[in-house]
Protein backbone atom coordinates (compact mmCIF):
# COMPACT_ATOMS: atom_id res chain seq x y z
CA UNK A 1 0.00 0.00 0.00
CA UNK A 2 1.25 3.02 -0.63
CA UNK A 3 1.90 5.69 2.05
CA UNK A 4 0.13 9.31 2.31
CA UNK A 5 3.66 11.51 2.10
CA UNK A 6 4.39 9.19 -0.86
CA UNK A 7 0.81 9.84 -2.71
CA UNK A 8 0.74 13.57 -2.22
CA UNK A 9 4.98 13.27 -3.66
CA UNK A 10 3.62 11.38 -6.78
CA UNK A 11 0.47 13.93 -7.38
CA UNK A 12 2.52 16.55 -7.01
CA UNK A 13 5.16 15.22 -9.83
CA UNK A 14 2.69 14.53 -12.22
CA UNK A 15 2.78 15.04 -15.57
CA UNK A 16 0.33 13.98 -18.67
CA UNK A 17 2.21 11.74 -20.82
CA UNK A 18 3.56 13.19 -24.44
CA UNK A 19 1.30 12.22 -27.11
CA UNK A 20 2.61 10.65 -30.22
CA UNK A 21 3.09 12.75 -33.27
CA UNK A 22 0.57 10.51 -35.32
CA UNK A 23 -2.16 10.87 -32.52
CA UNK A 24 -4.89 13.28 -33.44
CA UNK A 25 -5.59 15.39 -30.82
CA UNK A 26 -9.25 14.93 -29.07
CA UNK A 27 -11.64 17.71 -29.45
CA UNK A 28 -11.17 17.57 -25.61
CA UNK A 29 -8.68 16.71 -22.78
CA UNK A 30 -9.08 16.63 -19.21
CA UNK A 31 -5.88 17.28 -17.37
CA UNK A 32 -5.65 17.67 -13.83
CA UNK A 33 -9.27 19.27 -13.04
CA UNK A 34 -9.20 21.73 -16.24
CA UNK A 35 -10.81 21.32 -19.08
CA UNK A 36 -8.42 21.79 -22.49
CA UNK A 37 -10.93 22.63 -25.74
CA UNK A 38 -9.22 22.06 -28.89
CA UNK A 39 -8.52 24.71 -31.90
CA UNK A 40 -8.96 24.02 -35.24
CA UNK A 41 -6.64 26.54 -36.23
CA UNK A 42 -4.09 25.53 -34.03
CA UNK A 43 -3.45 21.84 -34.97
CA UNK A 44 -2.45 19.61 -32.55
CA UNK A 45 -0.22 21.90 -31.09
CA UNK A 46 -1.86 22.75 -27.44
CA UNK A 47 -1.44 19.00 -26.90
CA UNK A 48 2.01 18.61 -27.75
CA UNK A 49 2.46 21.38 -25.27
CA UNK A 50 0.64 19.89 -22.34
CA UNK A 51 3.97 18.12 -21.13
CA UNK A 52 5.44 21.03 -20.92
CA UNK A 53 2.57 22.63 -19.22
CA UNK A 54 2.36 22.85 -14.95
CA UNK A 55 1.91 19.88 -12.92
CA UNK A 56 -0.49 19.54 -9.66
CA UNK A 57 1.97 21.23 -7.73
CA UNK A 58 1.52 24.66 -9.26
CA UNK A 59 -2.10 24.86 -7.87
CA UNK A 60 -1.61 24.24 -4.55
CA UNK A 61 -0.79 26.49 -1.49
CA UNK A 62 3.23 25.66 -0.71
CA UNK A 63 2.77 24.32 2.49
CA UNK A 64 4.28 25.75 6.46
CA UNK A 65 7.71 24.21 7.58
CA UNK A 66 5.50 22.18 9.79
CA UNK A 67 3.40 20.66 7.12
CA UNK A 68 6.61 20.10 5.18
CA UNK A 69 8.30 18.39 7.76
CA UNK A 70 5.05 15.67 8.27
CA UNK A 71 4.58 15.02 4.79
CA UNK A 72 8.18 14.03 5.34
CA UNK A 73 9.85 16.57 2.88
CA UNK A 74 12.46 17.30 5.51
CA UNK A 75 13.81 20.12 7.68
CA UNK A 76 16.13 21.43 4.63
CA UNK A 77 12.99 21.83 2.23
CA UNK A 78 13.84 24.22 -0.62
CA UNK A 79 12.49 27.62 0.14
CA UNK A 80 9.39 27.40 -2.26
CA UNK A 81 7.84 25.04 0.06
CA UNK A 82 8.51 26.74 3.36
CA UNK A 83 5.50 28.75 2.86
CA UNK A 84 4.23 32.19 3.55
CA UNK A 85 5.21 34.70 6.99
CA UNK A 86 1.95 34.66 9.51
CA UNK A 87 -1.05 36.53 8.06
CA UNK A 88 -0.49 38.97 10.91
CA UNK A 89 2.83 40.01 9.85
CA UNK A 90 3.41 41.19 13.80
CA UNK A 91 0.53 43.57 13.45
CA UNK A 92 -1.30 45.39 16.07
CA UNK A 93 -4.82 45.14 15.92
CA UNK A 94 -6.97 47.18 18.80
CA UNK A 95 -11.08 46.48 19.20
CA UNK A 96 -13.58 48.90 20.25
CA UNK A 97 -16.65 46.97 21.13
CA UNK A 98 -20.11 48.32 21.64
CA UNK A 99 -23.48 47.55 22.31
CA UNK A 100 -24.28 44.13 24.60
CA UNK A 101 -22.27 41.07 26.27
CA UNK A 102 -22.55 38.92 23.43
CA UNK A 103 -20.92 41.64 21.13
CA UNK A 104 -17.97 41.50 24.32
CA UNK A 105 -17.69 37.43 23.51
CA UNK A 106 -17.48 38.28 19.48
CA UNK A 107 -14.55 40.36 20.20
CA UNK A 108 -13.05 37.93 22.43
CA UNK A 109 -13.39 35.03 19.90
CA UNK A 110 -12.11 37.63 16.89
CA UNK A 111 -9.14 37.95 18.88
CA UNK A 112 -8.30 34.55 19.46
CA UNK A 113 -8.58 34.12 16.13
CA UNK A 114 -6.32 36.88 15.17
CA UNK A 115 -3.98 35.67 17.81
CA UNK A 116 -3.35 32.81 16.21
CA UNK A 117 -3.04 34.12 13.17
CA UNK A 118 0.45 35.86 14.65
CA UNK A 119 -1.59 39.40 15.20
CA UNK A 120 -0.87 41.32 18.52
CA UNK A 121 -2.74 43.45 21.05
CA UNK A 122 -2.58 47.24 20.63
CA UNK A 123 -3.25 49.18 24.07
CA UNK A 124 -4.45 52.01 22.32
CA UNK A 125 -5.81 53.18 18.45
CA UNK A 126 -2.95 55.87 18.25
CA UNK A 127 -0.32 52.76 18.06
CA UNK A 128 -2.67 49.76 16.48
CA UNK A 129 -1.95 48.71 12.24
CA UNK A 130 -5.55 47.27 12.38
CA UNK A 131 -8.75 49.44 14.15
CA UNK A 132 -11.86 46.58 14.31
CA UNK A 133 -15.13 47.78 15.84
CA UNK A 134 -17.56 45.48 17.71
CA UNK A 135 -20.71 46.83 16.72
CA UNK A 136 -24.75 47.14 17.67
CA UNK A 137 -27.77 48.01 15.79
CA UNK A 138 -30.29 46.93 18.10
CA UNK A 139 -31.46 50.83 18.28
CA UNK A 140 -30.61 53.87 16.19
CA UNK A 141 -28.49 55.87 18.64
CA UNK A 142 -26.19 52.40 18.84
CA UNK A 143 -25.66 53.13 15.28
CA UNK A 144 -25.34 56.54 15.82
CA UNK A 145 -22.38 56.19 17.63
CA UNK A 146 -20.43 54.34 15.40
CA UNK A 147 -21.17 56.64 12.39
CA UNK A 148 -19.58 59.33 14.88
CA UNK A 149 -16.84 57.25 15.58
CA UNK A 150 -15.54 56.16 11.85
CA UNK A 151 -15.19 60.18 11.41
CA UNK A 152 -13.08 60.21 14.23
CA UNK A 153 -11.14 57.49 12.89
CA UNK A 154 -11.00 58.89 9.44
CA UNK A 155 -8.26 61.89 10.71
CA UNK A 156 -6.12 59.34 12.33
CA UNK A 157 -6.16 57.52 9.07
CA UNK A 158 -5.71 60.69 6.71
CA UNK A 159 -2.48 61.77 9.76
CA UNK A 160 -0.98 58.28 9.14
CA UNK A 161 2.89 58.50 9.24
CA UNK A 162 4.19 57.47 5.44
CA UNK A 163 6.95 55.36 7.32
CA UNK A 164 3.79 53.54 9.05
CA UNK A 165 1.98 50.61 7.71
CA UNK A 166 -1.08 51.92 6.24
CA UNK A 167 -3.57 51.95 8.98
CA UNK A 168 -6.63 49.36 7.93
CA UNK A 169 -10.19 49.29 9.66
CA UNK A 170 -13.17 47.19 10.32
CA UNK A 171 -16.40 46.60 11.20
CA UNK A 172 -17.69 43.68 12.85
CA UNK A 173 -20.75 42.46 14.05
CA UNK A 174 -24.54 43.46 13.97
CA UNK A 175 -23.99 46.40 11.88
CA UNK A 176 -22.00 45.26 9.31
CA UNK A 177 -24.33 42.62 8.27
CA UNK A 178 -27.37 45.23 8.54
CA UNK A 179 -25.96 48.06 7.11
CA UNK A 180 -23.08 46.63 4.05
CA UNK A 181 -23.99 48.13 1.08
CA UNK A 182 -24.32 51.65 3.33
CA UNK A 183 -21.26 51.59 5.10
CA UNK A 184 -19.43 50.79 1.91
CA UNK A 185 -20.49 54.04 0.08
CA UNK A 186 -20.94 56.06 2.82
CA UNK A 187 -17.37 55.15 4.66
CA UNK A 188 -14.81 54.65 2.06
CA UNK A 189 -12.38 54.41 4.36
CA UNK A 190 -13.90 52.07 5.65
CA UNK A 191 -11.86 48.18 5.29
CA UNK A 192 -13.06 45.10 5.85
CA UNK A 193 -16.76 43.90 6.90
CA UNK A 194 -17.07 40.99 8.93
CA UNK A 195 -20.77 39.98 10.13
CA UNK A 196 -21.11 38.08 13.12
CA UNK A 197 -20.80 34.46 11.27
CA UNK A 198 -17.59 35.44 9.76
CA UNK A 199 -14.96 36.07 12.02
CA UNK A 200 -12.85 32.61 10.86
CA UNK A 201 -12.57 34.68 7.95
CA UNK A 202 -11.05 37.93 9.46
CA UNK A 203 -7.25 36.57 8.89
CA UNK A 204 -7.81 36.42 4.96
CA UNK A 205 -10.27 39.75 4.79
CA UNK A 206 -7.37 41.53 6.25
CA UNK A 207 -4.82 40.10 4.03
CA UNK A 208 -7.03 41.10 1.09
CA UNK A 209 -7.40 44.31 2.77
CA UNK A 210 -3.74 44.53 3.02
CA UNK A 211 -3.86 45.01 -0.86
CA UNK A 212 -5.32 47.98 -1.19
CA UNK A 213 -9.15 46.62 -1.65
CA UNK A 214 -12.67 46.00 0.21
CA UNK A 215 -12.52 42.78 2.54
CA UNK A 216 -16.03 41.83 2.89
CA UNK A 217 -17.80 38.75 4.55
CA UNK A 218 -21.91 39.13 5.84
CA UNK A 219 -22.50 35.53 5.20
CA UNK A 220 -24.82 34.30 8.37
CA UNK A 221 -24.69 30.66 9.07
CA UNK A 222 -27.09 27.97 10.11
CA UNK A 223 -24.33 26.12 12.29
CA UNK A 224 -21.46 28.46 12.78
CA UNK A 225 -21.14 28.21 17.17
CA UNK A 226 -17.24 29.03 17.26
CA UNK A 227 -17.19 25.90 19.44
CA UNK A 228 -14.08 25.02 19.19
CA UNK A 229 -12.62 28.65 19.22
CA UNK A 230 -11.32 29.06 23.43
CA UNK A 231 -12.15 33.00 23.51
CA UNK A 232 -9.19 35.06 24.65
CA UNK A 233 -10.84 37.22 27.54
CA UNK A 234 -10.35 40.76 26.65
CA UNK A 235 -9.64 41.82 30.40
CA UNK A 236 -7.38 38.76 32.16
CA UNK A 237 -8.04 40.32 35.96
CA UNK A 238 -11.33 40.45 35.89
CA UNK A 239 -12.55 37.52 38.20
CA UNK A 240 -16.06 37.23 35.68
CA UNK A 241 -16.61 36.11 31.70
CA UNK A 242 -19.34 35.74 29.72
CA UNK A 243 -19.66 32.16 28.06
CA UNK A 244 -21.54 32.06 24.68
CA UNK A 245 -23.31 28.91 24.43
CA UNK A 246 -25.85 29.54 21.92
CA UNK A 247 -25.98 32.34 18.58
CA UNK A 248 -28.93 33.67 16.59
CA UNK A 249 -32.79 33.77 17.45
CA UNK A 250 -36.17 32.04 16.00
CA UNK A 251 -38.52 34.71 17.74
CA UNK A 252 -39.26 36.92 14.87
CA UNK A 253 -40.47 39.53 17.60
CA UNK A 254 -41.84 42.25 15.49
CA UNK A 255 -39.41 44.94 16.96
CA UNK A 256 -36.25 42.87 17.38
CA UNK A 257 -33.44 43.19 14.58
CA UNK A 258 -31.37 39.90 15.77
CA UNK A 259 -32.87 36.91 13.59
CA UNK A 260 -31.72 39.46 10.88
CA UNK A 261 -28.24 40.28 11.97
CA UNK A 262 -27.34 36.43 13.55
CA UNK A 263 -29.53 34.36 11.86
CA UNK A 264 -31.33 30.95 13.02
CA UNK A 265 -30.61 29.85 16.43
CA UNK A 266 -28.03 26.91 16.62
CA UNK A 267 -26.66 25.71 20.10
CA UNK A 268 -23.02 24.96 20.94
CA UNK A 269 -22.35 21.35 22.37
CA UNK A 270 -22.56 20.65 25.67
CA UNK A 271 -19.06 19.21 25.92
CA UNK A 272 -17.54 22.58 24.52
CA UNK A 273 -19.40 24.93 26.57
CA UNK A 274 -17.89 22.31 30.07
CA UNK A 275 -14.59 22.56 28.50
CA UNK A 276 -14.71 26.33 28.61
CA UNK A 277 -16.44 26.67 32.12
CA UNK A 278 -13.62 24.22 33.60
CA UNK A 279 -10.41 26.38 32.23
CA UNK A 280 -11.88 29.51 33.55
CA UNK A 281 -12.10 27.85 36.65
CA UNK A 282 -8.28 26.67 36.41
CA UNK A 283 -7.87 30.70 35.82
CA UNK A 284 -9.73 31.15 38.86
CA UNK A 285 -12.64 33.08 37.56
CA UNK A 286 -15.73 32.99 39.80
CA UNK A 287 -18.64 33.75 37.84
CA UNK A 288 -19.49 32.71 34.58
CA UNK A 289 -22.32 34.40 32.77
CA UNK A 290 -24.32 31.87 30.24
CA UNK A 291 -24.99 34.25 26.97
CA UNK A 292 -27.58 34.06 24.31
CA UNK A 293 -30.03 36.14 22.26
CA UNK A 294 -32.65 32.99 23.30
CA UNK A 295 -30.27 32.00 25.93
CA UNK A 296 -32.83 29.28 27.71
CA UNK A 297 -34.31 27.60 24.75
CA UNK A 298 -30.92 26.17 24.32
CA UNK A 299 -30.68 22.87 22.45
CA UNK A 300 -27.91 20.53 21.99
CA UNK A 301 -28.31 18.21 18.84
CA UNK A 302 -24.73 17.48 18.26
CA UNK A 303 -25.02 13.81 19.65
CA UNK A 304 -27.06 11.54 17.87
CA UNK A 305 -28.04 10.18 20.66
CA UNK A 306 -29.90 13.15 21.82
CA UNK A 307 -32.59 12.94 18.89
CA UNK A 308 -35.50 11.77 20.90
CA UNK A 309 -39.44 13.12 20.06
CA UNK A 310 -39.96 14.88 23.08
CA UNK A 311 -40.94 18.64 22.37
CA UNK A 312 -39.37 21.43 23.95
CA UNK A 313 -41.43 22.38 27.52
CA UNK A 314 -42.51 25.89 27.56
CA UNK A 315 -43.89 28.17 30.62
CA UNK A 316 -47.66 27.41 31.07
CA UNK A 317 -49.72 29.60 28.84
CA UNK A 318 -46.41 30.70 26.34
CA UNK A 319 -46.26 29.72 22.35
CA UNK A 320 -44.20 30.32 19.89
CA UNK A 321 -44.58 31.34 16.61
CA UNK A 322 -41.80 28.52 15.24
CA UNK A 323 -41.91 24.63 14.87
CA UNK A 324 -41.69 23.65 18.22
CA UNK A 325 -38.09 21.53 18.86
CA UNK A 326 -37.86 18.13 19.14
CA UNK A 327 -34.63 15.90 21.41
CA UNK A 328 -31.52 17.65 21.95
CA UNK A 329 -29.83 18.38 25.46
CA UNK A 330 -32.04 21.28 26.93
CA UNK A 331 -31.20 24.48 29.17
CA UNK A 332 -31.58 22.61 32.73
CA UNK A 333 -29.01 19.98 31.19
CA UNK A 334 -26.50 22.34 30.49
CA UNK A 335 -27.33 24.47 33.81
CA UNK A 336 -26.79 21.44 35.82
CA UNK A 337 -23.74 19.96 34.12
CA UNK A 338 -22.02 23.68 34.11
CA UNK A 339 -22.58 24.20 38.10
CA UNK A 340 -21.32 21.11 38.96
CA UNK A 341 -18.01 22.00 37.70
CA UNK A 342 -16.84 24.02 40.20
CA UNK A 343 -19.32 24.21 43.49
CA UNK A 344 -17.64 27.98 44.25
CA UNK A 345 -18.41 29.53 40.61
CA UNK A 346 -21.72 31.65 40.60
CA UNK A 347 -23.64 30.69 37.12
CA UNK A 348 -25.71 33.39 35.42
CA UNK A 349 -27.18 33.69 31.89
CA UNK A 350 -28.77 36.37 30.10
CA UNK A 351 -31.10 37.31 27.57
CA UNK A 352 -33.48 34.52 28.30
CA UNK A 353 -37.19 34.70 26.57
CA UNK A 354 -40.23 33.86 29.36
CA UNK A 355 -41.76 31.52 26.94
CA UNK A 356 -38.67 28.70 28.09
CA UNK A 357 -39.26 28.72 31.89
CA UNK A 358 -40.33 24.98 32.79
CA UNK A 359 -40.27 23.82 35.83
CA UNK A 360 -37.25 22.05 36.15
CA UNK A 361 -35.42 24.85 35.12
CA UNK A 362 -36.55 27.15 38.35
CA UNK A 363 -36.27 24.15 40.32
CA UNK A 364 -32.46 23.22 39.89
CA UNK A 365 -31.70 27.34 40.40
CA UNK A 366 -33.47 26.84 43.45
CA UNK A 367 -31.70 23.77 44.60
CA UNK A 368 -28.13 24.82 43.20
CA UNK A 369 -26.06 26.86 45.46
CA UNK A 370 -23.75 28.68 42.77
CA UNK A 371 -26.87 29.28 40.41
CA UNK A 372 -27.61 32.85 40.99
CA UNK A 373 -31.16 33.34 42.19
CA UNK A 374 -31.47 36.37 39.36
CA UNK A 375 -33.83 35.99 36.63
CA UNK A 376 -34.36 38.12 33.69
CA UNK A 377 -37.89 38.01 32.64
CA UNK A 378 -37.98 40.40 29.33
CA UNK A 379 -41.96 41.82 29.66
CA UNK A 380 -41.15 44.49 27.17
CA UNK A 381 -45.23 45.80 27.69
CA UNK A 382 -47.90 45.45 29.85
CA UNK A 383 -50.78 45.43 27.43
CA UNK A 384 -52.03 42.46 25.62
CA UNK A 385 -52.52 44.42 22.67
CA UNK A 386 -49.16 45.10 22.52
CA UNK A 387 -47.59 42.06 23.17
CA UNK A 388 -49.62 40.71 20.05
CA UNK A 389 -48.35 43.48 18.06
CA UNK A 390 -45.05 42.46 19.26
CA UNK A 391 -45.74 38.94 18.62
CA UNK A 392 -44.16 37.68 21.81
CA UNK A 393 -46.35 34.97 22.55
CA UNK A 394 -48.17 35.64 25.81
CA UNK A 395 -50.93 37.82 27.31
CA UNK A 396 -50.42 40.19 30.73
CA UNK A 397 -52.05 37.63 32.53
CA UNK A 398 -50.10 34.49 31.52
CA UNK A 399 -46.95 36.71 32.21
CA UNK A 400 -47.98 37.51 35.56
CA UNK A 401 -48.75 33.84 36.43
CA UNK A 402 -45.39 33.22 35.47
CA UNK A 403 -43.87 35.77 37.69
CA UNK A 404 -45.68 34.24 40.29
CA UNK A 405 -45.24 30.66 39.69
CA UNK A 406 -41.26 32.03 39.82
CA UNK A 407 -41.73 33.66 43.34
CA UNK A 408 -43.30 30.39 45.11
CA UNK A 409 -40.90 28.04 43.07
CA UNK A 410 -37.51 31.07 44.22
CA UNK A 411 -38.18 32.69 47.20
CA UNK A 412 -36.57 35.75 47.59
CA UNK A 413 -35.61 35.60 44.04
CA UNK A 414 -34.15 39.10 41.81
CA UNK A 415 -36.47 39.89 39.21
CA UNK A 416 -35.34 42.05 36.28
CA UNK A 417 -37.08 42.84 32.95
CA UNK A 418 -36.55 44.84 29.73
CA UNK A 419 -39.32 47.53 28.72
CA UNK A 420 -40.43 49.47 25.36
CA UNK A 421 -41.93 53.10 25.53
CA UNK A 422 -43.94 54.18 22.46
CA UNK A 423 -44.27 51.00 20.58
CA UNK A 424 -46.21 51.28 17.27
CA UNK A 425 -50.25 51.49 17.70
CA UNK A 426 -49.31 52.04 21.96
CA UNK A 427 -52.29 53.74 23.61
CA UNK A 428 -52.29 55.92 26.58
CA UNK A 429 -54.21 53.20 28.14
CA UNK A 430 -51.70 50.64 26.96
CA UNK A 431 -49.00 52.93 28.29
CA UNK A 432 -51.08 52.65 31.98
CA UNK A 433 -51.11 49.43 32.29
CA UNK A 434 -47.04 48.93 31.19
CA UNK A 435 -46.77 51.08 34.57
CA UNK A 436 -49.36 49.06 36.65
CA UNK A 437 -47.44 45.91 35.89
CA UNK A 438 -43.92 47.45 36.82
CA UNK A 439 -46.09 48.51 40.02
CA UNK A 440 -47.32 44.81 40.40
CA UNK A 441 -44.37 42.66 39.82
CA UNK A 442 -41.37 45.28 41.20
CA UNK A 443 -38.10 44.78 39.63
CA UNK A 444 -34.61 44.57 41.33
CA UNK A 445 -32.91 45.64 37.72
CA UNK A 446 -34.67 47.39 34.55
CA UNK A 447 -33.67 48.27 30.93
CA UNK A 448 -36.17 50.99 29.42
CA UNK A 449 -36.01 52.13 26.16
CA UNK A 450 -37.96 54.20 23.71
CA UNK A 451 -38.98 52.48 20.45
CA UNK A 452 -36.80 52.73 17.82
CA UNK A 453 -37.81 51.29 14.39
CA UNK A 454 -35.72 48.75 12.65
CA UNK A 455 -36.19 46.96 9.48
CA UNK A 456 -38.16 44.54 10.80
CA UNK A 457 -41.69 43.02 10.54
CA UNK A 458 -42.78 46.17 12.07
CA UNK A 459 -40.99 48.35 9.21
CA UNK A 460 -43.39 46.17 6.87
CA UNK A 461 -46.38 45.71 8.80
CA UNK A 462 -46.83 48.43 11.28
CA UNK A 463 -46.84 52.14 11.41
CA UNK A 464 -44.34 53.52 13.61
CA UNK A 465 -47.60 56.18 14.88
CA UNK A 466 -46.62 57.41 18.37
CA UNK A 467 -44.31 60.68 18.08
CA UNK A 468 -40.45 60.93 19.52
CA UNK A 469 -42.17 63.92 22.13
CA UNK A 470 -44.69 61.22 23.38
CA UNK A 471 -41.87 58.57 23.36
CA UNK A 472 -39.57 60.47 25.50
CA UNK A 473 -42.49 61.33 28.17
CA UNK A 474 -43.81 57.91 28.23
CA UNK A 475 -40.21 56.56 29.27
CA UNK A 476 -39.78 59.27 31.26
CA UNK A 477 -43.00 57.84 32.78
CA UNK A 478 -41.81 54.16 33.28
CA UNK A 479 -38.27 54.84 34.35
CA UNK A 480 -39.67 57.04 37.26
CA UNK A 481 -42.03 54.10 38.35
CA UNK A 482 -39.29 51.28 37.65
CA UNK A 483 -37.10 53.89 40.57
CA UNK A 484 -39.57 53.82 42.96
CA UNK A 485 -40.55 50.40 43.22
CA UNK A 486 -36.53 49.08 43.14
CA UNK A 487 -36.11 51.75 45.70
CA UNK A 488 -38.56 50.09 47.67
CA UNK A 489 -37.60 46.38 47.24
CA UNK A 490 -33.91 47.60 48.03
CA UNK A 491 -34.83 49.35 51.18
CA UNK A 492 -36.17 46.14 52.41
CA UNK A 493 -33.20 44.71 52.50
CA UNK A 494 -31.43 47.31 55.25
CA UNK A 495 -29.89 45.08 57.75
CA UNK A 496 -29.23 41.90 56.11
CA UNK A 497 -26.22 39.99 55.01
CA UNK A 498 -25.63 39.71 51.44
CA UNK A 499 -22.75 38.11 49.75
CA UNK A 500 -20.71 39.69 47.20
CA UNK A 501 -18.56 38.94 44.48
CA UNK A 502 -15.96 41.81 44.88
CA UNK A 503 -15.45 43.11 41.54
CA UNK A 504 -12.60 46.11 42.07
CA UNK A 505 -12.48 49.79 43.40
CA UNK A 506 -15.82 51.80 43.15
CA UNK A 507 -15.55 54.19 40.39
CA UNK A 508 -16.54 57.06 42.61
CA UNK A 509 -14.28 56.57 45.26
CA UNK A 510 -10.66 55.78 45.83
CA UNK A 511 -11.73 54.26 49.76
CA UNK A 512 -14.53 52.08 48.45
CA UNK A 513 -15.29 49.03 46.50
CA UNK A 514 -17.69 47.48 45.09
CA UNK A 515 -19.08 44.14 44.16
CA UNK A 516 -22.16 42.11 43.03
CA UNK A 517 -24.94 40.11 45.36
CA UNK A 518 -26.61 36.84 44.26
CA UNK A 519 -29.71 39.29 42.67
CA UNK A 520 -27.25 40.94 40.17
CA UNK A 521 -27.54 44.40 42.54
CA UNK A 522 -24.28 46.08 42.81
CA UNK A 523 -22.84 46.70 46.51
CA UNK A 524 -20.37 49.12 47.49
CA UNK A 525 -18.37 48.95 50.59
CA UNK A 526 -15.54 50.41 52.31
CA UNK A 527 -11.71 48.74 51.48
CA UNK A 528 -11.08 47.23 55.35
CA UNK A 529 -8.90 44.25 56.72
CA UNK A 530 -11.68 41.76 57.83
CA UNK A 531 -11.49 38.50 59.40
CA UNK A 532 -11.24 35.49 57.44
CA UNK A 533 -14.04 33.81 58.50
CA UNK A 534 -16.56 34.64 61.31
CA UNK A 535 -14.64 32.30 64.03
CA UNK A 536 -10.96 33.90 63.29
CA UNK A 537 -9.65 36.95 64.51
CA UNK A 538 -6.83 36.80 61.88
CA UNK A 539 -7.38 40.14 59.43
CA UNK A 540 -6.90 39.98 55.59
CA UNK A 541 -6.95 42.40 53.04
CA UNK A 542 -10.21 42.78 50.08
CA UNK A 543 -9.09 41.48 46.63
CA UNK A 544 -10.75 41.33 43.69
CA UNK A 545 -12.54 37.99 43.67
CA UNK A 546 -12.89 37.01 47.24
CA UNK A 547 -16.69 36.14 48.53
CA UNK A 548 -17.75 38.61 51.45
CA UNK A 549 -20.65 38.86 54.11
CA UNK A 550 -21.58 42.56 54.08
CA UNK A 551 -24.17 44.09 56.40
CA UNK A 552 -26.51 46.50 54.70
CA UNK A 553 -27.06 49.93 56.08
CA UNK A 554 -28.46 52.38 53.36
CA UNK A 555 -30.09 51.46 49.47
CA UNK A 556 -31.23 53.04 46.40
CA UNK A 557 -32.83 52.55 42.96
CA UNK A 558 -29.28 51.57 41.80
CA UNK A 559 -27.08 50.23 44.46
CA UNK A 560 -27.02 48.92 48.23
CA UNK A 561 -24.04 50.24 50.96
CA UNK A 562 -23.12 48.34 53.20
CA UNK A 563 -19.92 47.11 56.22
CA UNK A 564 -18.11 44.24 55.34
CA UNK A 565 -17.86 41.54 58.11
CA UNK A 566 -15.70 38.45 57.01
CA UNK A 567 -14.87 36.36 53.87
CA UNK A 568 -17.14 33.35 53.05
CA UNK A 569 -17.36 30.87 50.39
CA UNK A 570 -20.67 29.81 48.69
CA UNK A 571 -20.79 26.76 50.39
CA UNK A 572 -20.58 28.14 53.28
CA UNK A 573 -23.45 30.37 52.80
CA UNK A 574 -25.55 27.58 50.98
CA UNK A 575 -25.36 26.09 54.30
CA UNK A 576 -26.67 29.22 56.47
CA UNK A 577 -29.34 29.68 54.31
CA UNK A 578 -30.62 25.90 54.30
CA UNK A 579 -30.26 26.26 58.14
CA UNK A 580 -32.25 29.82 58.33
CA UNK A 581 -34.74 27.89 56.25
CA UNK A 582 -35.24 24.76 58.29
CA UNK A 583 -35.41 27.06 61.31
CA UNK A 584 -38.35 29.43 59.71
CA UNK A 585 -40.40 25.72 58.89
CA UNK A 586 -40.53 24.86 62.47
Amino acid sequence: MVGPARAVRTLLNFRPPRLNAGVKCLPQAFVAGTVIRSCPSLGSEPCARLSDGPGLRAFLRPPSRGEAVREGLGEDAPPYLIGEPEPGGNRSVYFETYGCQMNVNDTEIAWSILQKNGYKKATSCTEADVILLVTCSIREKAEQTIWKRLKQLAALKSNRAKSQVPLKIGILGCMAERLKEEILEKEKLVDVLAGPDSYRDLPRLLTVAETGQKAVNVLLSLDETYADVMPVHVNSKTKTAFISIMRGCNNMCSYCIVPFTRGRERSRPISSISQEVRILSDQGVKEVTLLGQNVNSYCDTSEIQFHTREPTHLSRGFSTIYKNKHGGLRFACLLDQVSRIDPEMRIRFTSPHPKDFPDEVLQLIQERGNICKQIHLPAQSGSTAILEAMRRGYTRESYLELVERIREIIPGVSLSSDFIAGFCGETEDDHLQTIALLRQVRYNVGYLFAYSMRKTHAYHRLADSVSAVVKQRRLEELIAVFREEATKLNTELIGTDQIVLVEGASKRSKVELCGRNDGNIKVIFPNLVIPCDWSSDMLVSIKPGDYISVQITSANSQSLKGIPICFTTLSKSTKVTELKTASNGQ
